[in-house]
């Protein structure tokens, strides 16, 4: 479909976009050399609330739900923000940043997966191709035949899919029960929700670890809270109320690739070459479900994007 180029300030707000998420990546390390991961976590969710909250109030953001959509959107966030981060965090204390990226980013394989039986959509031959071809890349970087080599270990791997996939299916729970318009307050209940969630998982969980007061460990917590998570999420909307996300997903594809180059660069972290072709496959796969437009059934029109990706960090 023929769309208008982005100006000079949309270009800008896609950069921050990006920038914001892929250093998320780095900032979670950061705070992990002070704070047990589900804390962090919680943290992270909890001022990302508190600064959507205040973001809506000041815009008068507030009344497109009813107390019936205030509830769903609380109960989907459990798997959105809650599992998400929960799963993520956890993981991210055995995995390098760049790595644990290109893992949570095969979240748009798994939205294509789960739109057919939750919204009703036919998969076209492009996503078919980009779902396969992301699948190998995954299997390329993760690299388990290389006994003693440069694989990586299961356990985490498997909890940063699992994040993704819960990402995953909250976003296609979100697309089905909310109108486009409805999404934004949406968010903030639906950052509540996991905010509550990863707050009863740590008290159950990492009782008696709790995060080290440290100027580094507050730098970590705000970036992730209010760069990441508030500034991200209000410039996603504002885009995503000027193009189809589809568009806007060819751009937040960037965030995995931002991510390794900075982990690369700061952290010293290193791939081997067939990890480097399983980053690249995964990256043009996502690209790909992107650029591939999903099959309504025929019938009611889904309210929300066909796409099925709204790109969070």
């Amino acid at each position: 479909m023929p769309w208008n180029a982005p100006d000079a300030r949309t270009l800008a707000g896609f950069g921050v976009l990006v920038l914001a998420w892929g250093l998320n990546y780095l900032f979670v390390r950061l705070g992990l050399g002070y704070s047990p991961p589900l804390w962090l976590a919680f943290l992270r969710a909890g001022l990302g609330a508190l600064g959507v909250v205040i973001a809506l109030a000041v815009v008068r953001g507030f009344g497109t739900l009813s107390r019936a959509d205030r509830l769903d959107a609380v109960l989907i966030g459990v798997p959105t923000f809650g599992l998400f981060f929960g799963f993520w965090f956890v993981a991210a204390v055995s995995i390098l940043p760049g790595e644990a990226a290109v893992f949570v980013y095969t979240f748009p394989l798994w939205v294509t997966l789960l739109s057919v039986p939750v919204l009703g959509q036919r998969v076209g031959p492009g996503h078919v191709a980009a779902v396969l071809g992301g699948f190998l890349g995954v299997t390329l970087v993760t690299s388990p035949w290389n006994v003693g080599g440069p694989s990586l270990p299961w356990i985490p791997v498997l909890e940063l899919l699992a994040g993704a996939l819960s990402w995953a299916i909250g976003t296609v729970l979100a697309q089905r029960r909310f109108r486009r318009e409805q999404l934004r307050e949406a968010n903030a209940y639906q950052l509540i929700g996991g905010t509550a969630v990863l707050l009863a998982g740590s008290l159950l969980l990492e009782p008696n670890t709790l995060p080290t007061p440290a100027p580094a460990l507050l730098v970590a917590v705000l970036w992730l809270g209010l760069v990441g998570t508030a500034l991200g999420y209000a410039i996603w909307f504002h885009l995503l109320g000027r193009f189809r996300a589809p568009v806007l997903s060819a751009y937040v594809f960037l965030v995995p690739v931002v991510a390794l180059v900075a982990s690369v660069l700061l952290l010293g972290e290193r791939l081997g070459s067939v990890q480097i072709v399983g980053v690249i496959l995964v990256v043009l796969s996502l690209l790909g479900i992107g650029r591939y437009s999903m099959v309504d059934p025929p019938g009611p029109s889904v309210t929300s994007d066909p796409s099925g990706v709204d790109g969070r960090g």
